[in-house]
């Protein structure tokens, strides 16, 4: 196994601050969609989506990158993919950041004003899919992507994009997705939601402070648990009983950066997920896959233990034109690959996707311009 870096942002891989924002990044911002209708008949009420953009869009609108973004996560996310030289280079595309239904900063149970807590209405990953569709359309004005590209919870976004709006983008880039939740992955959640519905401060949701109970629990499960491999924690600590205080830091930033309710709505929409019961499939999962016409790249993290790499790996079969790799093949940092806290997995992953996008038709051509 190739020596890999651990470091200690590695715990904050799926619940990253959504306050971590400085004056030289691009600003926050809104767009009010009015009233989202759910696949459920349901209503998000005067329902914004939060995003922040980088570089500029070009006159024909031809140069557009959608980012979405993991479970807890906010636009961040990948922010160690977007720069000069990088996989998501602003001086070349315009990237559009944008942050999911239920997490704090695009409408949410925990600041939804007519919908608040656990009032909210439980949405879907597709719901996720067509706020940022009308976001492209509506505030834009964009007919066609360059590219989707997401992480975990960002990476089945990114699938079903591919499925619910074949010909709108060249090209899917999708880092340790699924296609269909398994059951490995349904029990994981749960046992996180338990974590924090079990804890009497939770009081149904109701709560005036983050139920610290629970949420150290869900820090220990999904986090250190889910998101990292034994390998890891072998390559930190030399002596096991240090990982101790480290996860009491661990917890203590979870505090500060994390509302019990709107985990709790966006697992229930990952773990119900499956492509295949988009609109006209019947539930068929490869079939929906076949359906994907644009160009995809699948990136799965070996030993992953919050979506299993089988998953994605036999699923992604169907797609027609598809290509599966491991991300940095000889480390074993699981869900964490994508996480960009490991220095192999960051270079492999701005590498590959880069010249996975370089090598589109539509790119080669308008280079040639």
């Amino acid at each position: 196994m190739k020596r890999f870096i651990v470091v200690a942002s590695l715990g904050l891989l799926l619940a990253a601050p959504a306050t971590a924002h400085t004056p030289q990044q691009p600003p926050h911002q809104l767009y009010s969609e009015g009233d989202l209708k759910l696949e459920s008949g349901e209503v998000i009420k005067d329902f914004s989506i939060s995003f922040v953009t980088h570089g500029t869009l070009n006159a024909d609108k031809s140069n557009a990158v959608l980012m979405v973004t993991a479970i807890s996560g906010n636009h961040h996310r990948i922010d160690f993919m977007i720069g000069p030289g990088k996989a998501l280079d602003p001086d070349k595309y315009f990237i559009i950041c944008t942050d999911a239904i239920g997490n704090g900063l695009t409408t949410s149970p925990s600041n939804s004003k007519p919908q608040p807590h656990m009032q909210f209405p439980k949405f879907t990953i597709r719901d996720m899919v067509q706020s940022q569709y009308r976001l492209l359309k509506e505030k834009f004005g964009i007919e066609h992507l360059v590219a989707v590209i997401g992480p975990s919870m960002g990476g089945m976004q990114t699938l079903q994009w591919g499925v619910s709006y074949p010909d709108y983008m060249d090209s899917l880039v999708a880092m340790v997705p699924l296609a269909k939740t398994p059951g490995w992955t349904v029990a994981v959640l749960e046992a996180s939601r338990k974590a924090i519905m079990n804890d009497a401060a939770w009081n149904e949701g109701n709560y005036d402070a983050p139920p610290e109970k629970g949420v150290r629990l869900w820090r220990d499960i999904l986090n250190l648990l889910a998101a990292r491999t034994p390998d890891m924690y072998q390559a930190q600590f030399k002596d096991g009983m240090d990982a101790l205080p480290w996860m009491k830091q661990q917890e203590d930033a979870a505090l500060k950066a994390f509302d019990a309710n709107d985990w709790i709505y966006q697992t229930w929409a990952y773990e119900r997920h499956d492509v295949g019961t988009s609109p006209g499939f019947g539930g068929d999962t490869a079939k929906a896959l076949a359906a994907i016409k644009a160009k995809t790249l699948i990136l799965t993290g070996t030993k992953d233990l919050l979506n299993p790499e089988f998953e994605p790996r036999e699923m992604g079969k169907n797609i027609r034109s598809v290509k599966m790799d491991t991300i940095s093949p000889g480390t074993v940092t699981g869900h964490a690959s994508a996480g960009g806290g490991n220095a192999a997995d960051v270079e492999y992953l701005n590498r590959e996707v880069r010249n996975f996008l370089q090598n589109l038709p539509a790119n080669a051509e308008r280079s040639k311009q």
